[in-house]
């Protein structure tokens, strides 16, 4: 089996700029992460046998001087400190544990320094999404022609629609080579469009944006207030999140991902100062009509211009739900759309993946003998992560503010 992860940056750039937090302000903090199969897959025999060799392939994986040069030209919000700690950065194996059960059911935990094990997550689930397809021989029927054309077609219907998107796939990619396909075809459809209405901004992996000469986009996750909720509590974790990422960035990457517990504890954390400096925020889940009047409601009632703000969509999106999106928001904000697994993983007959890694638990410093529960709620409840009696007493707390 060849090494599926070869390249440090073939990661998503949030990953990258969260990490920078993580050291700016919890150099000592220690965290867990699970696992978790939405879609409750059964893998094939001897995958975890598998995944393991991949993961330990990975300490081998260090960041390049090219890579770096092209960091530095493009993220210019990154401080240069980060690079002398990547240079030095090596992936740990050990701080991984992966199992299968009996009936061919996955369990992968991480453990140890956030600093460290933040760099993990979406390389780990890009390597299973491949691997699964590898193990169960339909990559082999992988048809990248037909692939190639549709992608083509799907960057132009959504530049003539006047969408603003970029491609948001690592994590749940068919395989690595179907996201450089959908990325460069992407970029392709950007160059023959005959009326550039709409634009494709580039992707989210690091990498494929330095290969073809993209700018990265991203900013934060979930994973930032869940830790600073499990440390300090879910009541005021958005805005101690804001004000950490306001502290190290100083006004870059300014789009929040706003969801972490529901709107409603949100938009009480979200001030005038924070809505007047930050340049938009990010709907993942909840219903994209009902999340975007619900900010344009919140802006305007701090006397913001709605227009003036950025709303990035990325909760399941595909082509013709972004396009519905811009006829209705295009004159209200400023709309973007990050688009995952429509662009790296549509293949005909091929069911994509529904994976996630979410951090569990949480201890500020490593000489606390406990950690600290977290959970992630959002505005679906398919999509609450974390044990129930952690899930049940967060939602306790956020329903206070009601």
């Amino acid at each position: 089996m060849h090494q599926i992860i070869t390249h440090f940056t073939d990661d998503d750039l949030y990953k990258l700029t969260m990490c920078v937090a993580v050291i700016d302000n919890f150099p000592r903090t220690q965290v867990r992460y699970r696992f978790t199969d939405r879609n409750d897959t059964v893998y094939p025999p001897g995958f975890a046998d598998e995944l393991r060799r991949q993961i330990r392939a990975l300490q081998s994986v260090v960041i390049s001087d090219d890579e770096i040069d092209y960091m530095k030209r493009r993220c210019r919000y990154i401080p240069d400190w980060f690079y002398s700690y990547l240079k030095g950065f090596r992936y740990d194996a050990d701080m991984v544990a992966v199992n299968q059960d009996d009936q061919g059911r996955l369990d992968i935990t991480f453990e140890g320094s956030w600093s460290s094990t933040i760099l993990l997550e979406v390389k780990v689930l890009a390597i299973v999404s491949e691997l699964f397809y590898i193990m169960t021989g339909q990559a082999e029927a992988f048809d990248y022609g037909d692939f190639t054309r549709r992608t083509l077609e799907k960057g132009r219907r959504l530049i003539e629609a006047g969408c603003m998107f970029s491609d948001f796939g690592t994590r749940r990619r068919a395989s690595s080579k179907a996201q450089d396909i959908a990325v460069a075809s992407l970029a392709e459809s950007r160059r023959r469009a005959s009326a550039e209405k709409g634009r494709f901004v580039g992707t989210s992996n690091v990498y494929l944006a330095m290969k073809y000469d993209l700018i990265p986009v991203g900013t934060m996750a979930h994973e930032l207030v869940c830790a600073i909720a499990g440390m300090y509590g879910p009541q005021m974790a958005n805005h101690l999140a804001m004000r950490i990422w306001s502290h190290t960035y100083r006004g870059a990457l300014g789009t929040f991902l706003y969801d972490t517990y529901g709107w409603r504890i949100f938009s009480l954390n979200f001030s005038e100062d924070y809505a007047n400096m930050f340049k938009g925020l990010r709907v993942d889940s909840g219903d994209n009509y009902e999340q975007l009047d619900k900010i344009i409601e919140k802006y305007r009632s701090l006397h913001i211009d709605p227009r003036s703000k950025q709303v990035v969509f990325s909760n399941a999106l595909d082509v013709d739900t972004a396009i519905a999106l811009q006829h209705y928001a295009e004159g209200k904000c400023q709309p973007s759309y990050g688009i995952g697994t429509h662009f790296t993983n549509d293949f005909k007959d091929v069911k994509p993946m529904n994976i996630v890694i979410k951090l569990t638990s949480v201890k500020i410093t490593e000489s606390w003998p406990f950690y600290c529960q977290t959970c992630k709620l959002s505005e679906d409840h398919g999509k609450y992560s974390g044990d129930k009696d952690t899930v049940d007493r967060f939602r306790a707390l956020i329903h206070m503010a009601d």
